[in-house]
């Protein structure tokens, strides 16, 4: 029985050796700095700011306002909020902050993406045209230099630029302080990693800037529950690479509890195997024949779920037979790879050895509350097991998990 065993674990192992090696290696090129580069700061682009807002009555104000304090001239940028099916105060409370508001009301077309998708189109109706056209979520906050580092790569010739996602609450609680950690790992380890090497980073969702020029020729089309991994797909698969802008900062509202967390990632996970599925064959297919490592990078980057659900897979199994009293499970040795448990031990450590490496190198405090956190950042990873699973069991599912925001900073 344990042969028939062996013809699953063997795979399943030798496929997180790879990952493990192969993130662990890029991680190098994004943990000791950036790529020198000389900025341009002579105002020359022109933007529209697109909020997309449901019933964001309690956070769309700061935004608003925010975003009119922005460093670069009033002239060469307009705001404009999507209050998409709302039923509260959203429109109102951004036409008084001083927002072009645009209500769109749709039942069957629910969704950030369809939003996006129907202000895109009439952004190219209007008399005014833009340059390019910057997305936030109605929780965020940005910083007053993001324009002017959007400008700056526009200027050089950059046409898909993803910021600097930050977090606008790490110390609320310990599921929002989690989520922060992994979002500056990110940054530093995946998203600097590859901007570093000339790898394509991926939209987040929000603080992202698109040349109109892009959206005219290629159309927008993202309509699945992670619109931005799915145009960044289809844009890799047209030869555009998603650039990093690590000084263009966006401070994102995490989530407050467990069971907010785990919605809003099942609604990712169910949207990157949705995206998976359409643009992973086609993606390896390109790369190969065109020999084109970004999109081979991009490949591997949607097969992540697998990724995670191995991990966990793996990861109980090599404890079961540790703990053990004889070390035998009695149907399965994992005597291949992991069959000394130090081995994994040795990954999983390094895995997250330079977490407090990235903290510190962001200069934040490490307060009392940022040791627990961090202790705990492996048990909230070990989550995503699960999740992944939901997430690939229901990536048919087209229905929008809203996540409420009720942070104002």
């Amino acid at each position: 029985m344990s042969t028939y065993f062996d013809l699953i674990m063997i795979p399943l192992q030798l496929l997180i050796v790879f990952f493990t090696i192969y993130y662990f290696t890029l991680s190098f090129f994004g943990l000791f700095g950036r790529r020198p580069e000389e900025k341009i700061y002579d105002e020359q682009k022109t933007f529209a700011m697109i909020v997309c807002a449901h019933n964001e009555e309690q956070v769309i104000g700061q935004l608003v306002e925010n975003l009119h304090l922005l460093n670069y001239s009033d002239q060469l940028y307009d705001i404009f909020v999507v209050a998409d099916n709302c039923k509260d105060n959203t429109a109102q409370i951004a036409r008084q902050a001083g927002a072009i508001v645009y209500e769109r009301f749709n039942d069957n077309e629910k969704g950030k993406g369809f939003a996006m998708d129907w202000m895109f189109q009439r952004l190219f109706e209007m008399e005014r045209q833009y340059d390019a056209v910057c997305v936030f979520d109605a929780d965020n906050l940005v910083h007053p230099n993001f324009l002017r580092e959007m400008n700056s790569r526009l200027c050089k010739g950059e046409r898909l630029i993803q910021g600097y996602l930050d977090s606008k609450n790490p110390n609320d609680t310990w599921i929002s302080g989690v989520f922060s950690i992994s979002f500056w790992v990110v940054n530093h380890v995946w998203h600097l990693a590859k901007y570093n090497i000339g790898l394509s980073s991926c939209l987040g969702g929000t603080g992202m800037c698109i040349s109109t020029d892009i959206l005219r020729r290629h159309g927008w089309g993202a309509t699945c529950l992670t619109e931005d991994m799915e145009f960044t797909m289809k844009l890799s698969l047209n030869d555009t690479r998603v650039a990093f802008a690590y000084d263009a900062v966006v401070y994102d509202e995490k989530p407050l509890t467990l069971k907010q967390s785990w919605r809003q990632r099942v609604r990712w996970m169910q949207g990157h195997c949705d995206v998976a599925s359409r643009y992973f064959f086609k993606l390896i297919k390109k790369g190969i024949k065109e020999r084109k490592l970004s999109c081979i990078d991009c490949a591997v980057y949607l097969v992540q779920p697998i990724r995670i659900i191995a991990t966990g897979i793996i990861t109980f199994f090599a404890y079961a037979q540790t703990f053990h009293p004889d070390g035998d499970l009695g149907f399965i040795q994992l005597s291949y790879i992991f069959g000394n448990s130090w081995l994994w031990n040795v990954i999983v450590i390094l895995q997250f050895c330079y977490t407090p490496f990235v903290i510190w190198y962001e200069r934040r405090e490490f307060k009392p509350k940022m040791v627990f956190y961090y202790f705990t950042y492996i048990l909230y990873n070990f989550t995503w097991v699960p999740i992944a699973i939901q997430g690939m069991i229901g990536k048919n599912k087209t229905e929008w998990s809203h996540t409420k925001h009720t942070r104002t900073i």
